[in-house]
């Protein structure tokens, strides 16, 4: 494992004090500006649709560039969509890669299915769009819930089917408190997520990302309004009865025995001013746990990062990416 970090990390205490306002998992976009490749006419494509799964639930997803390209595929966290990757699919686009994005089952433009809201079902989901889009040699890159899903799938995946992965900001090994686990987050943390997402969902997601999913609740930071009523409109155009079952799945899902399985090289990122994944918990064991592990630790960022500091995590990927 290869570690850069310029810190050792929020504390716990810090953590936990922010309450109800740790909830959810993913980014919104603040465009990061590329340098444009200089496509051949007709060498790039923009389309979106959807792939039916063996239970009947339609998955939406973005599918651009070229369809000879390597792919990078991007996994969001909760309760968003696709939309949470504008910042990498705008950058990755430009610099020739093909790039998808999908809407997880329950999340916006997919089916909203009570049933198959879990980690081995959405695992499944990710395997129908790799196969119906014959995805080969892919990189999966997924933050926060997203991070879990991916590791999930990247562990069960076809020889062939996957390249590299990335971990942003991402939930394993595994976040609620327990004997195994005593760095976790105590189950009433996730108890009133359920609670406030059930009760009134539309002020939950307004002060998540008005809170701490950005770090906008830091002193002196600047609030960027737009950002906060994005995150907002992705989650709102989601299935209530998907974002309450989603809790159990990023909260209580064991990642362990996915991360030691995994044989592709893996980049784990984290904010270590991340108040809704606690670093000390998550990407720090993730690192050690993974075969060909790669850490960098980024000094007093967010959970948020991809979309309030896209200038530092875009050139990363695409470092890793190339490496």
């Amino acid at each position: 494992m290869t570690t850069q970090s310029s810190d050792d990390g929020a504390s716990r205490r810090d953590v936990l004090a922010v309450g109800l306002g740790l909830a959810a998992f993913a980014v919104a976009p603040t465009f990061a500006a590329a340098s444009p490749a200089s496509p051949t006419p007709g060498a790039k494509t923009m389309s979106s649709g959807f792939v039916t799964t063996k239970d009947g639930v339609q998955i939406y997803y973005k599918d651009w560039g070229p369809k000879t390209a390597q792919p990078i595929v991007f996994h969001h966290g909760w309760p968003l969509t696709a939309d949470d990757w504008d910042n990498q699919m705008m950058f990755f686009y430009a610099q020739g890669f093909r790039v998808i994005a999908h809407d997880r089952r329950g999340h916006g433009r997919s089916t909203q299915t009570d049933t198959g809201n879990e980690m081995d079902t959405y695992a499944a989901d990710v395997a129908a769009l790799t196969d119906h889009l014959d995805l080969k040699n892919a990189i999966h890159v997924g933050h926060s819930t997203g991070g879990g899903e991916v590791i999930h799938y990247v562990a069960r995946a076809k020889p062939g089917r996957v390249a590299k992965a990335v971990l942003i900001g991402a939930v394993p090994p595994i976040m609620v408190k327990s004997d195994k686990n005593p760095g976790g987050l105590p189950i009433e943390v996730f108890d009133g997520f359920r609670a406030a997402t059930a009760g009134n969902r539309a002020q939950f997601f307004y002060d998540v990302p008005a809170g701490p999913f950005y770090g906008f609740n830091r002193p002196g930071a600047k609030v960027d309004q737009g950002v906060i009523w994005n995150w907002w409109r992705q989650g709102m155009t989601g299935s209530v009865k998907a974002h309450y079952d989603c809790i159990k799945a990023f909260s209580e899902t064991d990642f362990t025995d996915d991360l030691k399985k995994v044989d592709v090289p893996v980049l784990v990122m984290h904010g270590d001013d991340d108040q809704i994944v606690p670093i000390a918990d998550s990407a720090l064991l993730s690192a050690k746990l993974v075969k060909k592990g790669e850490l960098k630790v980024y000094k007093g960022l967010p959970h948020g990062m991809c979309t309030t500091h896209p200038e530092i995590i875009n050139p990363d990927l695409l470092a890793f990416f190339k490496a």
